[in-house]
């Protein structure tokens, strides 16, 4: 038994540590490259485009892998921390993950000069797709943090009804159905994809708690 928990904490620990460099890199790219690349001269865009961005994607991309492939040893090896709230959030984990692999990197290919096709469009698939990962990304983490890992309390004994489960897919699959061919709206911003995070947040927790 010790040895188990041994190698749930191990898994944990890698699991925090690959979510850290992604979500990371997932903020930095939202809240600080794609600004700065409106602003910067066009050699010092081209330089960061060459050089720094094919590196940052590099960590982003597998990092993501990290988070995914611990988070879902985690799910099948140690069914006595999954809860409702788990669930959700590696819903929410996964979709982002499929979003950076099927979406972001094949577009920012593209985007950045390393693939063929048509570079703007690519770049703006990219984007909408890793704007609603920054959507995401607030829910998923209160998802992981209130539920009770292992029998340390939180609030994963919460008795959700059908209808607050139901009402929560229904959102969270049309949300993500807008990051694949819709608009971004108030995710434009980064004030307002913040915003809208926390709105999201919000809103789950108040429809799993009085719905």
């Amino acid at each position: 038994m010790d040895n188990f928990i041994s190698l749930d904490l191990i898994f944990r620990w890698l699991h925090v540590l690959f979510g850290i460099t992604w979500i990371g890199l997932l903020y930095y790219f939202n809240f600080i490259q794609g600004e700065y690349f409106k602003e910067a001269e066009a050699s010092a865009k081209a330089d960061a485009t060459k050089k720094l961005a094919p590196r940052a994607l590099w960590w982003f991309r597998w990092g993501a892998m990290g988070t995914f492939l611990t988070g879902a040893i985690m799910l099948f090896t140690v069914p006595s921390a999954v809860s409702n709230y788990i669930w959700i959030g590696s819903l929410l984990g996964t979709l982002m993950f499929l979003n950076v692999w099927l979406i972001i990197w094949p577009n920012q290919k593209i985007a950045l000069g390393m693939a063929e096709g048509d570079g703007p469009a690519a770049g703006a698939k990219a984007l909408l797709a890793s704007r609603h990962n920054v959507l995401f990304a607030a829910p998923m983490a209160f998802c992981m943090l209130a539920s009770g890992h292992g029998g340390m309390g939180g609030w994963a004994a919460v008795d959700w009804s059908a209808t607050s489960m139901i009402v929560m897919l229904v959102l969270i699959a049309a949300l993500e159905a807008n990051a694949i061919v819709g608009k971004q709206g108030p995710l434009t911003t980064v004030k307002g994809v913040i915003h809208s995070s926390l709105a999201l947040t919000a809103v789950m927790v108040l429809v799993f708690n009085f719905l």
